[in-house]
């Protein structure tokens, strides 16, 4: 492994000292640049806590009410911060809460080294207390993994850890620590990783391959892009800005890319997949090149394989190699870090502005407006919508605020109706749709961008599933916006039974506790509005208020969100109501 000294980082050393395991860790940690980390402690993590407490003024200690919580600040932190987000927690039922947050990491592609201590090594494999296989069960979930039953490997094992989270597509990595090992010393000397043989993380780039895309584009007569969050993970905003804006490409995204562009932009036309936009959705299957870009042509961008833009050149940038040909047959593949290949193909792009071919996306977007995004925006029944909560987000942040949403019908809505008019501001679980994502990743995103406005939207469902983490934000402080969309139903469940299982309403009901009364038990500032009239002060009296606010509104109960494409169907099949 090529390895080289840390340099002017007080915390570092590239001198030999001698110390424990687990001081090590936290030495490691901080010649990483780690300032804070979340997490709960245990037996078999409590050495390195105790060391924690030493250095407790240069690396802030969150306390999550559960570890999966602890995680999900954790990717909360790294997606707004483009820093590796940092979860510890100790073996056993401790380790194994981790591996929800950790999968979502994977799937997600999100930076996070997760710390878990270990039974003493002289004790594995025989059932000790609080003994599990963490290894074995996160290894189909990270990135990278590893048991550390001796002192000295941690500093190695660190820095390695961090490389390969942080570096080509991001990823959780997994350091499980044996007891012994963190009480042992050893001579101590920290050099951070820059290389590993036989891990590539940015494949090199083919200019044949960029001169072959270059073609296509230059040629198309209805090109179409979807970019994902590659751009933003690649930084390559600037960059995608320049590109689509010299070939006038229409430009559509997926909700992990959001954001890459301002929503306002002219070249933005909205978002693809279930609950897409539809102009985006049904052109897909009518542009003549596909330019997809950081992204991994997922089941719900693209529907039904065997109709998706059969018609179409397909070109795909992307750094992962596997993921080139994966799902959707690529015509020219342009491999690399998409700030590096964007940059490259930029001059051999001619200038073009398709017209007509944009004045397309206009028409079906009036469809959409009339059928779809009038009756959201502007209803004219009693009921409250959750897009008309959405209107008064924008108008108080004006589109500035990161806005971490959980996993249902509201997070469709959000994806669809907030301004994001700056970079990482739409933090949401995307490839594992996990519930209960928001409240603590928007602790942590709030932690990693201290000087934006946070503002976390769930359903009622999702939010109990960590509503626990209420007790974090009490302690640590933090001033997050919490909004929960109150419609008394598992909302995206029940849609899905309305519409295709005859409105059998298993189990999706929900009798909910006081939400205010939970939030002022943990002396959160907190309100509850269920008219129309009410709702614009109440949105406004939260982002004015100095700490953590918790609104909640009462929506109508059994919206549905539209447009849908259903499972198996294909993109061009968008149901409008």
């Amino acid at each position: 492994m090529e390895t080289k000294t840390i340099k002017n980082n007080e915390q570092s050393t590239s001198k030999t000292i001698r110390i424990s395991g687990s001081e090590a860790v936290v030495r490691s940690l901080m010649a990483e640049g780690v300032n804070v980390l979340y997490g709960y402690p245990g037996g078999a993590i409590m050495p390195v806590y105790d060391e924690l407490y030493k250095f407790q003024n240069e690396i802030h200690h969150v306390l999550t009410r559960h570890e999966q919580g602890a995680t999900h600040a954790a990717q909360g932190y790294a997606r707004i911060s483009g820093k590796v987000g940092v979860a510890m927690a100790t073996s056993g039922p401790g380790a194994t809460n981790l591996i929800t947050g950790i999968a979502d990491a994977q799937i997600d592609s999100t930076p996070m080294v997760c710390i878990t201590g270990q039974v003493g090594s002289h004790l594995l494999g025989s059932d000790a207390f609080q003994e599990t296989d963490i290894v074995g069960i996160s290894t189909p979930v990270t990135k990278w993994n590893h048991q550390v039953t001796k002192a000295s490997e941690i500093p190695e094992v660190i820095a390695k850890a961090f490389y390969i989270a942080k570096s080509g597509r991001p990823g959780p990595v997994l350091i499980d620590i044996t007891k012994d090992a963190q009480f042992e010393e050893f001579d101590f000397k920290y050099e951070k990783c820059t290389g590993i043989r036989s891990y590539k993380p940015i494949p090199e780039t083919n200019p044949n391959t960029l001169q072959a895309a270059a073609d296509l584009i230059n040629n198309a007569k209805k090109p179409l892009v979807v970019w994902g969050q590659g751009v933003i993970l690649g930084e390559a905003e600037a960059e995608f800005k320049a590109v689509i804006e010299k070939a006038g490409l229409p430009s559509a995204w997926t909700i992990l890319g959001a954001s890459a562009i301002p929503s306002t932009h002219p070249l933005n036309v909205g978002m693809v997949g279930m609950h897409g936009n539809y102009a985006p959705n049904v052109l897909t299957n009518e542009c003549d090149v596909l330019i997809a870009i950081g992204m991994r042509f997922d089941d719900r961008v693209t529907g039904n394989l065997t109709t998706y833009a059969k018609q179409a050149k397909v070109i795909h940038f992307e750094i992962d190699p596997a993921e080139v040909d994966k799902n959707v047959k690529t015509d020219v593949a342009v491999l690399g870090n998409s700030k590096e290949t964007l940059a490259a193909i930029l001059p051999l792009l001619k200038e073009n502005s398709h017209t007509e071919w944009h004045q397309k996306f206009k028409d079906l977007y009036q469809v959409e407006f009339d059928k779809v995004i009038k009756n959201d925006l502007h209803p004219t029944k009693d009921g409250l919508t959750m897009g008309e909560v959405l209107i008064e987000i924008n108008a108080q942040t004006k589109g500035e605020a990161a806005i971490v949403s959980d996993v249902g019908q509201h997070q469709m809505i959000a994806c669809r109706y907030a301004d994001f008019n700056v970079s990482k501001s739409n933090i949401t679980s995307g490839g594992l749709g996990t519930m209960g994502f928001a409240l603590p990743a928007a602790i942590g995103a709030k932690m990693g961008a201290p000087e934006r406005d946070v503002v976390m939207i769930a359903g009622d469902g999702g939010y109990q599933m960590t509503i626990q983490e209420l007790g974090t934000i009490f302690q640590t402080k933090v001033p997050v916006k919490i909004v929960v969309l109150n419609n008394n139903f598992l909302g995206m469940v029940r849609q899905w039974q309305q519409l295709f299982f005859d409105k059998r309403y298993a189990s999706t009901e929900i009798e909910n506790p006081d939400f205010v009364a939970i939030a002022k038990g943990y002396h959160i500032n907190a309100k509850s509005v269920s008219k129309r009239e009410d709702l614009a002060d109440a949105v406004k009296e939260m982002m004015e208020t100095e700490g953590a606010y918790f609104l909640e509104v009462i929506v109508e109960k059994e919206d549905n969100v539209f447009p849908m494409i259903p499972t198996g169907a294909s993109v061009s099949d968008v149901r409008l109501e």
